[in-house]
């Protein structure tokens, strides 16, 4: 049930809930990186947003070294993955396995939204994942437009494989480590991988390759057991190295957000102290959700959002919006009384991190370190990504349902200094960690280990830079893509078409 997202989020038999090391510059606390604990991964969790990214952010990744990742290299696959509800055009795919949909906007405070952004002057767009990402819209959704149950990468590609011969799913296993060929005089091979059932040991071969698809933390941490990685760190825990690279691990990148809150005058949050008052509301919400699979049981919540530069000579948008009809005490229990906040977010900070074995042991949980607002850009960033979320949601769309806004008062918003240091208590992960082992230091274009043979990682650890929004859209084109490479098909012809840029953008911040 989409609307229950906050339930995996919160459950360890689904989740790794995984937390950073203390961060200097967010008063030593230790921030909250779920990761999915089953199969679908972390698109078993997430909020089911479907953004790509900015079509700059794949031509700078080939910019980089990352040949045939160009923006017009990548659209071929992000259309092969998705089956849209609106159908099929020149940016959106009409076939694919990954259902998406848009929301009703039943409930007037997602119009309201984009119209505020209208009111500041922001473009409207009709489309944030086709030819112009900066403006504000509606959002799409991994959601079954049908059944209206989660689109999750093991509903649509997982289980329509289950009953082939040639497809064995083991779960409630860990995978301890690559098995490798002996390499006297030749570079090392995988050949297999160590894995943990319960107390017992078990190894499984590949005739071909070994494809490791862990996520940003996981898939690092294997490498590492695996005698991979920096080989300072790697022997000071006993282990090996075979193969020396001081990248694996490093170059973490994550989006951080801030939630600009308000109360609402109006009885129309989802707040369950109102929404779900009486309580058989909240049952016959479930009871249409389970007959017909729509209501609000079947959206994420997240049905308008939108994307901004922060500042003139910013070339594009480095700030995201996703609004919530909502207000959330924490990042995951509902506040008291209705409300509705703005996720503000910085795309593209120059803040990274780094993970590092403590033990030898495979279920020790690595060691997370991010320095988040270690850059004064980075801070600077969000200082106006929080000053201009205000100022739309102070504009006439909202007045009828705008209330106080919430520990964020006019004397912090006039002071950088008390501005940094509401941040500084505020921020949370967006939980996109990524780029642990960037095509270009760690990876090939084409997802192989450089240094060894037989081994590939295609997941969110092999993007070379964070793209500019979720990561669950770009993660699966990867997917895709690699699955041709690994496979030998041809790859599919790059689609060269037009993307919007604000003419004036050295100028004017809109």
């Amino acid at each position: 049930m989409p609307a229950a997202l906050t339930y995996n989020l919160s459950n360890k038999r689904y989740n790794w809930g995984y937390h950073t090391e203390p961060c200097a510059n967010l008063k030593f606390r230790r921030l909250h990186w779920p990761r999915g604990k089953c199969l679908g991964g972390s698109s078993s969790l997430n909020a089911m947003v479907y953004i790509r990214g900015n079509a700059k952010d794949y031509d700078n990744w080939e910019k980089k070294g990352a040949k045939n990742w160009s923006y017009n290299s990548c659209l071929p696959y992000f259309k092969k993955s998705t089956r849209h509800h609106l159908g099929e055009n020149t940016y959106r795919g009409g076939t694919g396995p990954l259902n998406i949909s848009r929301g009703q906007k039943e409930n007037p405070l997602f119009n309201a939204f984009i119209e505020a952004g209208q009111q500041a002057d922001y473009p409207f767009t009709n489309d944030l994942n086709g030819f112009q990402q900066e403006g504000l819209g509606s959002m799409d959704m991994t959601i079954d437009w049908k059944s209206g149950i989660r689109s999750n990468a093991s509903k649509v590609y997982l289980t329509p494989c289950k009953r082939r011969k040639n497809v064995n799913i083991i779960t409630s296993s860990l995978v301890r480590k690559i098995i490798w060929e002996n390499h006297i005089n030749s570079k090392p091979r995988a050949i297999g991988v160590e894995v943990q059932k319960e107390n017992k040991v078990e190894y499984f071969y590949a005739e071909n390759e070994v494809i490791l698809s862990a996520g940003a933390i996981n898939s690092p941490q294997i490498l590492m057991l695996s005698g991979i990685g920096f080989a300072e760190e790697l022997e000071r825990v006993g282990i090996n190295p075979i193969i020396n690279n001081e990248n694996v691990g490093y170059n973490l990148q994550d989006h951080i957000e801030c939630y600009v809150q308000y109360a609402c005058k109006q009885p129309i949050t989802i707040n369950p102290y109102g929404t779900w008052n009486p309580p058989w509301k909240k049952t016959a919400a479930g009871i249409q959700w389970f007959i017909k699979g729509d209501g609000i049981c079947a959206s994420n919540q997240m049905e308008s959002g939108g994307f901004i530069r922060s500042n003139p000579g910013v070339e594009y948008p480095d700030i995201q919006w996703h609004f919530f009809p909502g207000l959330l005490v924490g990042q995951l229990n509902f506040g008291k009384f209705h409300g509705f906040q703005i996720h503000a977010g910085t795309m593209r900070d120059k803040a990274k991190g780094s993970l590092h074995l403590q033990t030898l042991d495979p279920f020790d949980v690595l060691k997370i370190q991010h320095s988040y607002f270690s850059w004064q850009q980075d801070l600077e960033s969000m200082l106006a990504a929080v000053r201009l979320t205000v100022e739309l949601c102070e504009q006439k769309s909202f007045s009828p349902f705008r209330g106080m806004r919430q520990n964020l008062t006019d004397e912090i918003l006039k002071s950088d200094k008390k501005l940094i240091d509401f941040l500084s208590k505020n921020c949370e992960s967006a939980y996109h960690p990524s780029c642990t082992l960037a095509i270009g230091k760690v990876l090939d274009s084409e997802f192989r280990v450089k240094g060894v043979e037989g081994l590939r990682v295609v997941d969110a650890s092999s993007m070379p830079s964070i793209v500019s929004g979720n990561l669950n859209g770009p993660t699966i084109m990867l997917a895709e893509k690699g699955a041709d490479l690994i496979l030998k098909n041809k790859i599919l012809e790059p689609i060269k078409i037009p993307v919007f840029q604000n003419d004036d953008w050295r100028m004017i911040q809109r």
